[in-house]
């Protein structure tokens, strides 16, 4: 009996974050102190892969605002108030590519658009690409993982406070985390 090989999987093609399997995270500095983290509960996200030319690729996502989760009741309202997020007037957080590049073997660099409070700045993300499966329900997904350090005045977000001790509350810069599993679309 002669085996015959599964089909190679090929990473060009479309895909739909699966916000069940992913994270889009965030970490500030508090007080000078420590980092706070946590993540937005609520996104969506497609991509356009083109791994024979990556500069026709394309990704996006888009992200609820008033789904801000930090573990702590208090300071996630003080966030999604109008102080940070703003989030009755704004209320999602959108990134939009405007150029993909391969800079690496496994490593997607992606700029884009992004947009806080109906500000937008230009982004850069390096994406490291964590492997392509077929899962249990014959779903192809493709794992990318990145990360980011963004300064929030830049979008607007300017409340602070200054410490006794010198420095303030909330620091300026905030990483912005990406662990994401993508489904390829038929």
């Amino acid at each position: 009996m002669t085996e015959t090989a599964a089909p190679a999987l090929t990473l060009a093609g479309d895909y739909q974050i699966d916000p069940a399997h992913s994270r889009i995270g965030f970490t500030a500095r508090h007080a000078m102190v420590t980092k706070v983290r946590g993540q937005f509960g609520e996104f969506r996200g497609s991509a356009s892969i083109d791994d024979g030319d990556p500069t026709g690729s394309q990704a996006e996502i888009v992200i609820q605002a008033a789904s801000f989760d930090s573990s702590q009741e208090q300071r996630d309202g003080h966030v999604r108030s109008e102080d940070f997020l703003n989030v009755e007037v704004y209320p999602e957080i959108t990134f939009r590519s405007t150029r993909v590049e391969k800079a690496g073997d496994d490593v997607w660099r992606i700029t884009g658009d992004l947009t806080i409070r109906d500000v937008t700045a230009p982004v850069t993300v390096d994406f490291e690409f964590s492997g392509l499966a077929k899962d249990p329900f014959g779903n192809i997904r493709a794992g990318f993982e990145g990360a980011t350090t963004i300064n929030r005045k830049d979008f607007g977000i300017t409340f602070n406070a200054a410490l006794e001790t010198g420095g303030v509350l909330v620091s300026d810069k905030v990483g912005l985390e990406f662990d994401i599993s993508a489904i390829k679309q038929a």
